[in-house]
């Protein structure tokens, strides 16, 4: 998934980068500044009267466990934000997701509806209806002004979630670095200052206002004060973090003297080491299924504790039943704001089904009981067992069956109300970056015990590992435990999909494109790894067969795939038909102004081109938009040491180095200019960097220039 193509600039010799992989560039984190406890001041009386119709804010953070904030009894973590809306207002402390990864959630919680009713199952490949309406396209209708601002690419307006809402600020800073396994994001003060520019535009409009936050996801690096406070224990540092700039920045909303329901939840939780899960995805266990929930409202919202169980799709009744709507009989939820009574909740845990061919998880929560299907199936009582270490299913038979039938009819119309998936290869990319591969979905109907998660556990945490070592830069390593992981499950395409990625990163992109090519001949490659397969083609030099490959999906299929469009462009653009490959990438910025690397791809044709001017003009727009994108700055410098202005083309080199050090070329160019310009000491770096880290299977001719340059 990496774009590495060599674009030679024979004028001069200086090298347009090669295309790095489509990984995520993270937004820089802004240093927190801790103001203790100013921020209670700012609250209206909680006892002022409610005069017509509030306005509603929902904050959803993500990855958020629901023991992991103070009100809950966690000592170690400072939430003293949250800790005051909980005391105002309504704290359930049994609440329930119904899935363990941010898309689907955060649709559940948004149309009020189940997974299998509205189609969408995993964090990629499926993208919500437009026949199943949101929360916001329900308020729009009744005269509120409706924004969402998100933090990270698992929300992407690309995913359907933007329906509804006037303002969709999914500007989280779109674009690839080196680092194939972090996930574009931006920290949560960014999102929160943009949330209120938005809020205090609006002047007396009703507002419905969603704000998520995505900083306590994985990997945890909460910004200072917290990372020190908190380097022993840096996820709840992170939640300390975001407390902090809920506190400076979402305080003062609600201290506008207008009246504001206000709703505050996470998507899911995070295992941390519970039932030997890492993060989440895998299970649904109590560690990332239940979430907190806070509802509050002064004057209108009383305060107290909650313990009957809730859950997500009980939201969007809520909103409704505040603002005297009535909601759709489709909504299988019921407001919180009246009696809580005997609420049956189904979850569901599909990411291993869909991305790695293993048991599907199905769940329900029935009467104090959870009981999780299957195939070593598994019943346990919350209220006595709230860990979930004793599986009472063989003496708890009668529990069981009630548990199954309720699951049986609640799915039942389940299959047909799914969506078709299909994943685009930056959308894999993403799934790397939250801990697991994508190769396509199972075929099978039945499992058997060794295809239960259970079972599986350790093997998940083997493509941790991988991922762990390709982070630190142990090639050999990850190389190692890819070959591993296909060797223990070679049933299951992920594996291969994970082993080409390696050993693409380590040079031997024939055998990542063979690993791609087995899975094209077993008919088991997914619409990602055809897009992988197509990318590395066009790299060697095979763009005829990349089009090919590409055709169908880009030109046959209903639904548009943003990355398959982008480079099916690349092929095209490499088998020299270029004003076809703008097409595409037009294509992709007419439906997202925001894509960054869409541009990025405009500006390199538009310099093999020679059009140096609009290549310039395209660059700047991308680094507007993303300034972390090695690439652009790579091929910026170029354009800048083409128009004369070599002191600029070093600087835009030298950011594409910081920012990637696997940008050889741009070392090559820097070592290049500062040659001819006489710095004789920035030379020398740059070129002895070049020949020690530069791969000699595809720079061996520019090494040996280097080393030349060197001795004279």
């Amino acid at each position: 998934m990496s774009r590495r193509r060599k674009d030679k600039v024979e004028r001069r010799e200086l090298k347009a980068a090669k295309r790095g992989p489509l990984i995520a560039a993270i937004v820089g984190i802004v240093v927190v500044v801790v103001l203790a406890a100013a921020w209670f001041i700012q609250f209206r009386d909680a006892t002022a009267a409610f005069h017509g119709e509030p306005d509603v804010i929902l904050v959803t953070i993500d990855t958020l466990r629901a023991d992991s904030v103070g009100y809950s009894g966690n000592s170690r973590v400072r939430t003293p934000f949250l800790d005051r809306i909980a005391s105002e207002g309504i704290a359930f402390s049994n609440a329930h997701a119904h899935n363990v990864v941010t898309l689907p959630s955060h649709v559940n919680i948004l149309t009020g509806l189940y997974p299998f009713q509205h189609g969408v199952r995993d964090n990629a490949g499926f993208v919500l209806e437009p026949r199943f309406p949101t929360v916001a396209s329900m308020l729009r209708e009744k005269g509120y002004a409706t924004g969402a601002f998100v933090g990270a690419f698992p929300l992407d307006s690309r995913f359907g979630l933007n329906r509804g809402f006037d303002v969709y600020d999914d500007n989280y800073g779109k674009g690839e670095t080196r680092q194939q396994f972090v996930v574009q994001e931006r920290p949560a003060r960014a999102v929160l200052t943009s949330a209120k520019k938005w809020y205090d535009s609006l002047g007396d409009r009703k507002r419905f206002l969603w704000i998520h936050l995505y900083d306590c996801h994985a990997p945890y690096k909460p910004p200072e004060p917290f990372a020190t406070e908190f380097r022993d224990n840096p996820y709840l540092g992170e939640i300390s973090a975001v407390d902090a700039a809920l506190g400076d920045l979402l305080a003062p909303m609600l201290a506008s003297g207008r009246d504001t329901l206000l709703i505050v939840t996470g998507d899911h939780g995070e295992a941390l080491g519970d039932h030997g899960e890492l993060t989440h995805g895998l299970f649904a266990y109590e560690a990332t299924l239940k979430i907190p929930l806070i509802i509050r409202e002064p004057g209108t919202v009383a305060h107290r504790v909650e313990t009957g169980y809730v859950r997500h799709v009980d939201v969007v009744p809520t909103i409704l039943d505040r603002l005297g709507m009535t909601p759709d009989p489709k909504l299988s939820g019921r407001s919180l704001l009246r009696d809580i009574d005997v609420r049956d909740t189904y979850f569901e845990a599909l990411s291993g089904s869909l991305n790695r061919s293993w048991a599907p998880l199905t769940g329900v929560i029935h009467d104090g009981h959870k009981y999780i299907h299957l195939p070593i199936p598994e019943l346990y009582e919350l209220a006595s067992d709230p860990s979930e270490v004793n599986n009472v299913v063989e003496s708890r038979r009668r529990k069981m069956l009630i548990a199954r039938e309720l699951l049986a009819r609640l799915t039942s119309a389940s299959a047909q109300q799914t969506t078709t998936r299909k994943m685009s290869s930056e959308e894999s990319a993403r799934l790397m970056s939250l801990g697991y591969i994508s190769g396509g979905g199972s075929q099978e109907t039945t499992f058997r015990p060794e295809d239960d998660p259970k079972r599986l556990v350790g093997l998940d945490n083997k493509i941790h590992d991988v991922i762990e070592a390709y982070e630190k830069g142990d090639l050999a390593k990850a190389l190692d435990l890819a070959r591993q992981v296909l060797r223990e499950r070679p049933q299951m395409p992920a594996a291969r999909v994970l082993l080409a990625f390696v050993l693409e990163q380590s040079e031997q992109t024939a055998e990542a494109i063979d690993n791609l090519e087995a899975l094209m001949r077993e008919g088991r490659a997914s619409t990602d790894a055809k897009i992988q397969l197509a990318l590395l083609l066009s790299e060697s030099g095979r763009a005829a067969e990349a089009i090919k490959l590409l055709e169908p999906i880009v030109l046959g299929g209903k639904e548009t795939n943003p990355e398959a469009e982008l480079t099916y462009g690349i092929a095209l653009a490499d088998q020299g038909k270029p004003q076809e490959a703008n097409q595409q990438f037009e294509r992709v910025l007419a439906r997202d102004p925001n894509n960054a690397p869409a541009l990025q791809d405009l500006g390199i044709v538009a310099l093999r081109q020679d059009d140096l001017a609009a290549a310039r003009e395209h660059l700047i727009r991308a680094l507007d938009l993303n300034p972390k994108l090695p690439l652009a700055l790579n091929t910026l410098g170029v354009v800048y040491a083409r128009q004369g202005d070599l002191a600029a083309a070093v600087v835009s080199w030298q950011k594409a180095v910081d920012l990637d050090p696997h940008q050889y070329d741009a070392l090559f160019n820097i070592g290049l200019v500062e040659s001819r310009a006489g710095h004789r000491q920035e030379a020398r770096a740059a070129l002895t960097r070049f020949v020690k880290t530069a791969p000699a299977a595809r720079y061996g001719a520019d090494i040996a220039k280097a080393r030349a340059a060197l001795v004279q």
